[in-house]
């Protein structure tokens, strides 16, 4: 028997380009949520269906692919983002997604670097915004890889593996306050010796799991994810100066942070400093027992339990 489609897609033209959404819809006067993917570069909606399809769900969500990633990317290949031209295409997705679904505001929900646009937009556009929820939050990404590199350089001397002591003295100094194709490539090393000591997420296996069991995704789509960040290396390159604390501590909207326990990626004790610090209405944050930089993958029961408190609670 076929599996009841629960997901509907559609292109749109916002912004001046065709974007690619992907709406997981329940009852019509639920909060609606908008999913902002992280990267730069690389979607997440193929791992939508995991966090998404299940029936105790009390919130419309909303996930869309950036200009230069994912479905959006295959329609405007061409096009070169910057944080500016995302930040303003974010403003006109959100008056669309407010638009369709009938509502005065919604949730933004930002994910890895999609965290840095859904805090500057929380700041930046209380009028549009019902709460902010941050996963995997980013507060400043020359810090982050401080911290992030210290537990992995930590943890690899005291496995005493030589090889992998080898590695670490080949990328030499790290991180550098630049980007360029030489820090992505030391970046790309970092994060696979991350995964092998349970420091960040383990991409390959994860990812191909992930990419087969998508209903959305095919072979096709694969080509984004090599092109994306070449796509998005301006992005990449303004993200080495963001410090989420000169953009502001004072929010006029409810935040709520949901990070995994074992996040060294974006390293959570970063994280709940500046959540200890700033202001709201109504702020909680929840540790993610099992689960690391990808709650939403990790342990999916106690991220679902948090999404759905602050969705009930609004």
């Amino acid at each position: 028997m076929k599996k009841k489609k629960i997901y509907t897609e559609e292109y749109v033209s916002v912004a001046g380009i065709e974007h690619y959404f992907l709406h997981y819809k329940s009852k019509t006067d639920d909060p609606v949520i908008l999913f902002i993917h992280g990267g730069p570069g690389q979607t997440e909606s193929f791992f939508a269906h995991v966090a998404e399809e299940y029936p105790e769900r009390n919130y419309n969500i909303v996930y869309y692919d950036q200009r230069g990633a994912g479905k959006t990317w295959l329609k405007n290949k061409k096009s070169k983002p910057d944080t500016a031209m995302l930040k303003n295409d974010l403003l006109e997705i959100v008056k669309y997604v407010k638009n369709l679904y009938g509502k005065e505001k919604i949730g933004i929900l930002g994910h890895s670097w999609g965290s840095v646009l859904g805090s500057m937009f929380a700041l930046e556009h209380p009028e549009h915004t019902l709460f902010y929820i941050g996963c995997g939050q980013v507060i400043n990404i020359v810090e982050n890889e401080q911290v992030g590199y210290a537990h992995l350089k930590d943890a690899v001397m005291k496995s005493g593996n030589q090889k992998d002591i080898r590695k670490l003295q080949k990328i030499g100094e790290y991180p550098l306050s630049y980007f360029d194709m030489n820090v992505y490539r030391k970046m790309g090393q970092i994060r696979s010796l991350q995964g092998k000591y349970g420091l960040a997420q383990k991409l390959g296996k994860t990812v191909v799991k992930l990419w087969r069991e998508s209903p959305v995704m095919g072979i096709k789509d694969l080509l984004p994810f090599a092109a994306g960040m070449t796509a998005s290396m301006q992005v990449m390159k303004e993200l080495m100066s963001f410090d989420l604390q000169k953009e502001g501590m004072q929010y006029q909207v409810p935040v709520y942070y949901v990070l995994g326990e074992k996040d060294f990626q974006t390293p959570i004790e970063i994280s709940k400093r500046y959540f200890e610090e700033l202001e709201a209405p109504r702020k909680k944050l929840w540790l993610i027992p099992d689960a690391g930089h990808a709650p939403m993958i990790d342990n999916v029961e106690d991220y679902r339990k948090a999404v759905c408190e602050i969705a009930g609670g609004e």
